[in-house]
């Protein structure tokens, strides 16, 4: 898709009564999201339990106007402002209910240990969650609200971060300026890249 195509997709903000519309969108784009299914790997519980950790990890968006959606909720973005964090509390209910190893809690308790060694100090923007549709992947709307994003992070003059939770997606993100930092990885969890985009 061209640069013409890009700007002709319209963004909206998402708001609090379209919320479910657009959390159904990412659980979906997450299904075969490979941290995502070694964190849920089993199905039903997955299906059952995606749409309140889309919430959790980024659903203060709605609250904030930085919710964004393209084609009818065929693409969608969760942005945090800064000083706007995740529902933890929340995310830690979930996965209590895991029912996991001890070998899996510790895994789990790596990963989050090292996600807060590389999270920016500093206020910034975060992307918890962008995902498309599987239906409509492959048309450009990432591109689009990835454009949209990193526009309002230039004009806020602060940098952005976010974890890259599939390797396949790094270069997409490397062409909107985000540059990795290094590897999340623990135990048996698969490749986890977070990645920052400096001020602007």
């Amino acid at each position: 898709m061209n640069n013409t195509q890009k700007k002709s997709t319209p963004v909206i903000s998402v708001g609090k009564a379209d919320e479910a519309k657009a959390i159904a969108t990412v659980a979906l784009a997450f299904a075969s999201d490979p941290m995502m299914r070694w964190s849920f790997t089993d199905p039903a519980f997955y299906l059952e339990t995606a749409p309140r950790f889309v919430r959790a990890f980024g659903g203060n968006a709605f609250e904030h106007g930085t919710a964004d959606a393209v084609a009818d909720f065929a693409c969608v973005a969760l942005w945090l402002p800064p000083e706007v964090e995740p529902n933890v509390g929340a995310m830690i209910g979930i996965f209590e209910k895991l029912g996991r190893t001890p070998e899996q809690e510790k895994d789990g308790e790596g990963i989050f240990a090292q996600m807060e060694h590389f999270h920016p100090k500093e206020p910034h923007w975060y992307l918890p969650l962008i995902g498309a549709d599987p239906a409509h992947q492959g048309k450009g709307y990432g591109a689009a609200l990835m454009a949209h994003a990193v526009k309002r992070c230039d004009e806020s003059r602060l940098p952005a971060y976010l974890e890259s939770s599939n390797p396949g997606n790094v270069p997409f993100y490397e062409r909107f300026g985000f540059k990795a930092m290094g590897k999340i990885q623990q135990g048996s969890s698969p490749l986890l890249t977070p990645m920052l985009r400096q001020a602007r």
